[in-house]
């Protein structure tokens, strides 16, 4: 199932949750709605189910226009942060059902629950209440909920922030597991770029209402549409500089000049924010891009993470564990070819 979102806006009241949103999320593909808290990811997903109703724009199913359908007539199905599982039922009732507000023959039904319940892997559980069940458990039952009334679309809110780290790590694997079996158009809903990396076939990455880049995992990474992205994707953060273009290079802010090749097209006196991902900057025995003075070291198994001063400005560089730089040394640092950008100051969009 496609499904196309054109030009979405929520309102409510004076605050305007999404704006002007356009995307398309092509069928069998699990989607990650990226963000910060507040972003509008929660309301998107929200309008696409049905929940809330947009207050312009149209969204279609394929080619059905299912804008002003109830959520009961688009065929999705719903996970929710909190699972939302019946605590007076068994896991076999509970992912029945939907299939009992459908009418469905009780044979029918079982068959269908017991084949949700395989795929999940909760088939033993089928006779325990959820408070008998672990997180995952609980959460295994509730996507098993949702799949038993094969939806078209299966719609996933933060559903593994209840979960300890450790369980995260497994439950998004097993999602990923259960939506390249059934092949259904997912969306999942998270602020965690981890999750959102380790899984998605595409990221749909959001800041205040607004769509500021939808691509595959890795070239959000290697090619941030703006500065928010770079800012958002990375651990540890991208390196944050400012300064001013100046002789073919950025002359840092009570700082070094920054030579690079790259830098000479750009507009002696704009004013820049120059990032640099930590496993970008080398240090190298030669004349490198620019210098640096040695601040701290942690020492990190086979490489040490070390703070380096440009001038008044810190960043973040990787350096091999068995050199021993002290406090206060002078390096050499190259500029790699990837993970090096240069924004505008002001609008953050992307020059470099």
């Amino acid at each position: 199932m496609k499904i196309t979102l054109s030009h979405i806006t929520k309102q409510f009241a004076q605050t305007t949750a999404v704006s002007d949103f356009t995307a398309e999320i092509e069928s069998g593909h699990l989607i990650a709605l990226l963000g910060p808290s507040g972003c509008g990811k929660s309301t998107m997903l929200n309008m696409i189910s049905g929940i809330l109703p947009v207050t312009s724009g149209q969204i279609l199913f394929d080619d059905n226009d299912v804008t002003d359908l109830s959520a009961n007539r688009r065929g999705v199905g719903l996970v929710f942060q909190n699972y939302a599982l019946y605590p007076h039922m068994t896991v076999m009732q509970n992912i029945c059902f939907p299939l009992e507000l459908q009418k469905v023959a009780k044979a029918e039904r079982m068959e269908r629950a017991m084949a949700m319940a395989k795929l999940v892997h909760v088939e033993e559980l089928i006779d325990r209440k959820p408070s008998q069940l672990s997180g995952g458990q609980q959460q295994r039952v509730a996507i098993a909920r949702a799949l038993v009334k094969n939806p078209n679309v299966l719609l996933l809110d933060e559903p593994l922030s209840n979960l300890d780290a450790r369980l995260r790590i497994e439950m998004r694997e097993e999602i990923r597991r259960i939506q390249q079996e059934t092949k259904i158009t997912t969306i999942f809903v998270t602020h965690d770029q981890e999750e959102a990396m380790s899984i998605s076939d595409k990221i749909v990455l959001m800041k205040l209402g607004v769509l500021q880049q939808m691509d595959v995992p890795q070239n959000l990474y290697d090619s941030p549409a703006n500065c928010f992205v770079a800012d958002f994707l990375g651990n540890p953060p991208i390196n944050k500089t400012t300064g001013v273009v100046k002789d073919g290079g950025i002359q840092l802010d009570n700082g070094p000049l920054v030579h690079d090749d790259r830098f000479t097209n750009l507009k002696d006196g704009q004013r820049v924010t120059l990032s640099i991902r930590a496993e970008a900057a080398t240090v190298t025995n030669e004349n490198g891009n620019v210098d640096c003075v040695v601040d701290t070291t942690y020492i990190m198994g086979k490489e040490s993470l070390a703070y380096v001063k440009l001038g008044d400005q810190r960043i973040r560089i990787y350096i091999p564990a068995d050199h021993e730089f002290g406090e206060g040394s002078t390096l050499h640092l190259k500029l790699g070819k990837r993970g090096v950008f240069v924004f505008d100051e002001t609008s953050g969009d992307r020059l470099i």
